[in-house]
């Protein structure tokens, strides 16, 4: 159970950031150059993104019909994997989001953005060496101190609603920040933990077998779910629960774009710097203490227990619920890019207004950093846009990162009057047969846009 649990966790979203014809790329750069007047999603279908990757293993190691037992095949898969490798998925939808344009066109006074949406986050890392004791015990590792900070996850679900404002504050920079406010519906961390294992030889006996436990798992909005006497309906409670009813915190994103050329274009932003005070429905599960036995093998079978080894261990790593509140900080993401345009756009409906240049081809890079309770996870991506026309653009992209050295990504972005959609995969390479991907992503959304009356429509 602890090897084939999923993870997930907020990850990069490299095909729709800086695609500025689609009002969703401000979410992940609030001082994005995003200029109609104003524009509303469709409610629950503005915004839906998806996520799932591994940078062990795939599904096909561990389920491929190829007449391999399973033992044998996780037992490949525990041993091939570090403990900071990690499996992932997200899920976010957006329940409404909308902006306008402040002022008319002449005095700039800035853009106003806002929305509520619901994000699901799980990460857990691989427990390396919890995994090879269950499968292996101890016979083959006497000296090897099987380390317990390996258990490390954290799973949370939450809403969001932001309010965000940008503007330009040159002919070549535009600024934004975008405040946001957490409700936390469920949360489960477990990332602080310490301790191990070990067996090794004795100068009095045969072995010492010790085990230095301090694990520990905060949850939040939880308990009452699985209270033997909850009576309550579990739809309708998650739901208030899930808007405005659950723990609250706070976080801000920050953003700018800057045209050191007309044709060039430089971007990076930082977002979810924050976090989320966890008071309502608490419980800590803690597993502490320090147990010695001397011997060959310490009989754990609790009923016939002559020497008193099993409640000696009972009272010495003591299992213990406390009610203690708890602050969780959210995964802060960098990105940055580089642009450079070029392919004068001559198409009479060039929606130049929207952050797009009067060019057809854009091609750059894109740098993505996001906090883990370890390492940070990286990812590098080059991106090749075209505008068709005024109403269509194309953005490809190729991704390094820890799931896959041959990430390719496609959007779409397509708009017919004043209804805007898009759509947008990721790792496409992997859909030739999903068991083997390592990721797979999709979103998509609808809006609709509105351009500026007064604006000349080839400007």
């Amino acid at each position: 159970m602890l090897l084939i649990v999923v993870t997930c966790f907020s990850q990069n979203k490299q095909v729709l950031y800086n695609l500025t014809s689609v009002p969703q790329s401000m979410m992940l750069n609030p001082g994005a150059d995003f200029k109609y007047k104003y524009y509303f999603g469709v409610p629950m279908l503005s915004g839906f993104s998806f996520k799932v990757g591994s940078s062990g293993f795939s599904a096909y190691d561990l389920f491929a019909n190829d007449g391999v037992d399973f033992n044998e095949k996780l037992r490949k898969v525990v041993y091939s994997t570090t403990r900071n490798d990690h499996a992932a998925i997200n899920e976010q939808i957006e329940l409404f989001n909308g902006g306008i344009k402040l002022g008319d066109w002449l005095e700039n006074k800035g853009y106003l953005s806002f929305g509520l949406y619901q994000e699901f986050d799980f990460w857990s890392y691989m427990p390396k060496d919890p995994a090879i004791l269950a499968l292996d015990g101890n016979q083959n590792y006497i000296g090897k101190a099987f380390d317990l900070s390996d258990l490390s996850m954290k799973a949370e679900v939450l809403s969001v609603l932001h309010v965000g404002y940008h503007k330009n504050v040159s002919d070549n920079l535009i600024v934004g920040a975008r405040g946001k406010i957490y409700f936390s519906g469920f949360n489960a961390t477990s990332t602080q933990n310490s301790g191990y294992i070990l067996t090794r030889p004795s100068n009095t006996t045969m072995y010492e077998q010790i085990v230095r436990s301090n694990l520990t798992l905060n949850t939040s909005g939880i308990s009452k779910y699985i209270a033997d006497d909850y009576d309550g309906d579990v739809a309708s409670d998650v739901k208030k629960q899930l808007l405005f009813g659950g723990d609250m915190g706070l976080g801000f994103d920050l953003g700018f774009t800057y045209y050191p050329k007309k044709n060039t274009q430089i971007t990076a932003s930082i977002l979810d710097v924050g976090f989320v005070r966890h008071s309502k429905d608490v419980e800590n599960f803690t597993y502490k203490g320090y147990y010695k036995y001397e011997g060959i093998n310490p009989g754990f079978s609790g009923n016939d227990d002559p020497d008193g080894v099993y409640s000696d261990f009972n009272e010495s790593v003591k299992r213990d619920t406390l009610y203690n509140k708890y602050t969780t900080w959210r995964p802060v993401k960098l990105n940055a890019s580089y642009q450079y345009s070029y392919g004068v756009n001559r198409d009479e409906d060039c929606v130049c207004e929207a952050g797009e240049k009067p060019y057809k081809n854009a091609v750059g890079a894109q740098l993505f950093i996001m906090s883990t309770p370890r390492l940070p996870i990286t990812a590098l991506t080059g991106f090749y846009q075209r505008n068709v026309s005024g109403k269509l653009q194309l953005k490809a992209t190729y991704t390094l990162d820890s799931y896959s050295y041959t990430n390719i990504g496609l959007g779409l972005s397509a708009r017919l009057g004043a209804f805007n959609m898009y759509f947008m995969g990721d790792n496409l390479l992997g859909y030739r047969d999903l068991s083997k991907a390592n990721s797979l992503s999709v979103q998509f959304g609808f809006n609709f846009i509105f351009k500026d009356s007064n604006e000349p429509p080839n400007k």
